[in-house]
């Protein structure tokens, strides 16, 4: 494809360059030649006045000299005879053959006759004694000056935009073709197992729907491996009752040849369900740790975690609106993680809310961190900070997100800080724009936390908090 640009762009802005160049090359030849004949033109028109007045020879040489306007030698006058002073007259250099000059004098018009080294002008003018022929020799080289200078210029500007051409051609080829590169290397790995990569979702638009779809079914496949690993450890862990049953019956056989195959062929099956029941955990591990490394598009599970929020926050008659998940927001955390972060959150605002209480959730997408907001227009918490705190009990309904009936463990914030802070980040609780509480999740995209990228987060908070103060000003 990059190629293929390429060759498109040199053939195009090739023609472009001749089909302007050859012409304008022509062109300049023509004003070349029309510069060098109006010059000698202008020369002959000087001695046109003189001519006039006089055909005296000293008079005539005298302003053929004054007319010369370069190398001396290129202007002559053919003055006819007359019948008192005899034969006609030549002043200057005469390179024209007689029948040229004589065929100018007779048409009475200008012409141009062919000479060697170049041409000459014949410009007839009217004296007493008939027609006088004012001859001025314009060399090749004036007929050419400056020419090729201006082709050269041609030529350079014209390969100049050829070359512009192709290395513009060639860095939208690279544009276009990278990531397609980065596509088809992401494939490979998958496919050689490496459950953790994902596509960059960037260039043109069909390429950016192409990475979200891969990134969509490695996130499925992920899934899929998770849950039928999930399944093997759940089957093998239902193996071990028949087991037992089985080694007790073995063990109530006797000493005879039978029972002892028997009890070792339940001992050897035990130890294969065994070595089962390992192996799915580690792959299971494994398959977490690749979901966490590729991690998830947090607002397409923003997105489904509220289509799944919004039946019952109907049924309660509350207002939600979610801000920021219309567009692909990649975090370094599983899926899996962050619905469950998700979850508890909206299952604090559902249990420590009345009804009808709105809520929202926003997704701001900076460019070294990503900052969920759950905000709702409840009676809000009385202590933020004990309220992050595992353990802490406080009141029932309507107290925060942070306290369940009877007194709370915390259990869900704990869950979305240990989330935060996984990816280096952090939680914060305070005063929401709807007037009640917000959970603010502060998710790093680097997992780093210090030097610049500490004191971005700060601006960013500061950011969001001034929104927040000004949303909650009288009349705003």
């Amino acid at each position: 494809m990059r190629w293929a640009l390429v060759k498109v762009a040199l053939a195009v802005t090739t023609m472009v360059v001749v089909a302007f160049a050859v012409p304008l090359g022509l062109v300049v030849k023509e004003l070349a030649r029309d510069r060098a004949y109006g010059s000698a033109e202008r020369q002959a028109a000087t001695i046109g006045p003189v001519l006039a007045i006089t055909t005296d020879r000293t008079q005539l040489e005298r302003a053929v000299a004054s007319a010369e306007t370069g190398p001396g030698g290129r202007i002559g006058v053919h003055v006819p005879g007359n019948g008192r002073n005899g034969g006609p007259a030549e002043i200057g250099v005469r390179r024209a053959a007689p029948a040229d000059v004589a065929a100018a004098a007779k048409l009475g018009r200008a012409s141009i006759s062919p000479v060697p080294g170049g041409s000459s002008l014949l410009q007839p003018t009217a004296v007493a004694s008939g027609i006088a022929v004012v001859e001025v020799f314009v060399p090749d080289a004036a007929l050419t000056n400056g020419v090729t200078t201006s082709w050269a210029v041609l030529a350079a500007v014209g390969l100049a935009l050829v070359i512009g051409s192709v290395a513009v051609a060639d860095r939208l080829g690279t544009r276009m073709v990278r990531p397609a590169e980065r596509l088809a290397d992401a494939a490979h790995d998958l496919g050689r197992g490496k459950l953790g990569v994902r596509v960059p979702e960037d260039g043109p638009k069909e390429l950016r729907l192409a990475a979200a779809a891969f990134n969509a079914m490695a996130d499925q496949v992920v899934q899929l491996l998770a849950n039928e690993r999930e399944l093997a450890a759940d089957l093998s862990h239902r193996l071990r009752t028949p087991l037992t049953v089985l080694r007790l019956n073995a063990a109530s056989l006797g000493d005879t040849p039978d029972a002892d195959q028997t009890r070792a062929a339940v001992a050897q099956l035990e130890r294969e369900v065994d070595q089962i029941i390992r192996t799915a955990r580690e792959q299971q591990a494994h398959t977490r740790q690749a979901a966490a490394a590729a991690g998830c598009d947090a607002a397409e599970v923003i997105r489904e975690r509220m289509a799944f929020w919004s039946a019952l926050a109907e049924d309660e008659g509350r207002t939600v609106r979610v801000a920021g998940a219309d567009r692909p927001v990649r975090l370094p955390v599983a899926r899996a993680d962050l619905a469950a972060a998700l979850d508890a959150m909206l299952g604090n605002v559902f249990r420590h809310t009345p009804e009808g209480t709105a809520f929202s959730v926003d997704v701001h997408n900076a460019e070294e961190a990503v900052i969920v907001l759950v905000s709702d227009a409840g009676p809000g918490i009385a202590d933020p900070d004990a309220a992050l705190r595992r353990g802490w009990s406080g009141g029932g309904r309507g107290q925060g997100p942070a306290v369940t009936e009877g007194g709370s463990t915390g259990l869900g914030l704990d869950i979305v800080r240990r989330l935060a802070e996984s990816t280096g980040g952090d939680v914060r609780l305070g005063r929401s724009v709807l007037g009640g509480t917000e959970v603010r999740v502060w998710l790093a995209l680097d997992g780093r936390r210090d030097g610049h990228g500490e004191r971005r987060g700060h601006r960013l908070r500061r950011t969001l908090g001034r929104r927040g103060r000004r949303a909650t000003r009288p009349g705003s």
